[in-house]
């Protein structure tokens, strides 16, 4: 049985080194490199770099949709993906015998489409995981077979949670392909679903409830980030938590700021301290290391966003 993965980012090497340790993956599809820095160096996916490492043969057609010969070629049986970063036509699909299958970072069918596992962490979830699903040509509507869950932990941020769910993506995927190899494929159809946007810089609205305020900088954490504006200090917010407020305090005031408190700020229900940014024009840090620079005080008020 031939293979093709089609992946990008870092989430999908495991899963790419997990295949590749099992079955005969025959080419690796990713998108075009792309320039990096101030420089503008061109610069492999993470994907690519992995695939070469190991002598497989990559395609990075600049829209798949419209080139697609290179890849009908390779006559492969199936075809997993995972976050390739482009739109499959059926064209595409029906290339491959025993099908398409996409390795999702949610729990189908919620969170369908972009940034799913930063929309979980924002949305306040306690769970999430990932699908092994037969792709079609919908966004994310395909028929589940696999399922595998975790935990979201209050101390997770995107990248955390995203190297968490890459390795179970591994072992399913892994999974999966077997089962498809021995004909031993159950599906299940989805249900009602949810589609989630991507994600962008977002000002931080401290008048929110402090849940809602951490779970918003960790979801964006370490890219595309929140942030918050204190007077003319712009900060950029890598980590938070939830801690107690005192009394009387407003949103958005700083209710400390010392090597042995951390920064804490209040919200609208409770508070949260800021345990790692960059303010800008420094370097990133945890927030005992910031506040030795005195750039903020006990009362000063972080401005509330205009949206």
């Amino acid at each position: 049985m031939k293979l093709v993965f089609a992946g990008t980012p870092a989430f999908a090497v495991p899963s790419l080194e997990a295949l590749a340790e099992k079955f005969d993956i025959a080419a690796v599809l990713t998108q075009p490199d792309k320039p990096q820095g101030r420089k503008g160096v061109l610069t492999p996916s993470p994907v690519k770099a992995a695939a070469l490492a190991r002598g497989i043969p990559v395609l990075q057609p600049e829209k798949l949709k419209a080139d697609f010969s290179a890849l009908a070629a390779v006559r492969a049986d199936l075809m997993v993906t995972c976050a390739y970063g482009q739109i499959l036509t059926q064209e595409v699909l029906d290339l491959f015998p025993l099908g398409v299958w996409n390795v999702h970072a949610s729990l189908l069918p919620a969170y369908r489409g972009a940034a799913p596992i930063a929309r979980a962490i924002i949305g306040g979830e306690r769970e999430t995981g990932v699908t092994i699903m037969k792709t079609d040509a919908g966004l994310d509507t395909g028929d589940m077979f696999l399922h595998g869950s975790l935990p979201i932990a209050e101390t997770d941020t995107c990248g955390t949670l995203t190297e968490k769910l890459s390795v179970l993506g591994a072992k399913l995927i892994v999974e999966a392909v077997a089962r498809i190899a021995r004909g031993e494929v159950v599906l299940e159809k989805q249900g009602e679903g949810s589609v989630c946007r991507k994600v962008a810089r977002t000002p931080v609205d401290f008048t929110r409830p402090a849940a809602e305020v951490s779970a918003l900088i960790r979801g964006l954490s370490p890219a595309p980030l929140a942030y918050a504006v204190c007077g003319g200090l712009s900060v950029n917010c890598y980590n938070a938590c939830v801690v107690p407020l005192p009394e009387g305090a407003p949103a958005g005031m700083v209710v400390a700021c010392s090597p042995k408190q951390g920064l804490i700020v209040a919200c609208g229900e409770g508070a949260v301290r800021i345990t790692e940014l960059q303010p800008a024009g420094g370097k990133r840090m945890a927030d005992t290391a910031f506040a030795n620079g005195g750039k903020l005080r006990e009362g000063a008020r972080f401005d509330q966003p205009v949206l």
